[in-house]
């Protein structure tokens, strides 16, 4: 029996990766499902995800997403589309954590002034 830390392949559950560029804006990684041979499973739909890096004051940060297509030519045309939600969600989801970071905050406990002897900080 494997332990739960214990890596496992699962043969019933493969792709093939392709990867597409323009060289430009992004890529789109085409994930073919293959069978344990290596054959193509045609029982399951080929998955497209693409990835952009935007960059922010801390450096580049990448994002991936799915892309609805039924072939290669489709993701293209549904990359821009599906990219900016990506972003969107991104940059909701950052700021979000910026907010919950900054209410955190070190505040003194009620009724001590300055001068008042000892740390009487409480973490809230």
């Amino acid at each position: 029996m494997n332990a739960p830390t214990e890596p496992t392949f699962d043969v019933t559950n493969l792709y093939r990766e392709d990867l597409y560029s323009d060289r430009r804006v992004g890529t789109i990684r085409q994930l073919t499902p293959v069978l344990a041979d290596g054959s193509t499973d045609a029982s399951r739909p080929i998955s497209y995800v693409g990835q952009i890096s935007v960059m922010t004051p801390m450096g580049s940060l990448p994002i991936s997403f799915e892309i609805e297509a039924s072939d290669l030519g489709g993701a293209a045309a549904g990359f821009a589309d599906a990219a900016k939600i990506a972003m969107d969600d991104t940059m909701r989801e950052l700021q979000q954590m910026r907010r919950e970071s900054a209410s955190s905050i070190i505040v003194p406990e009620a009724g001590v002034g300055p001068g008042g002897g000892g740390s009487r900080l409480r973490i809230p």
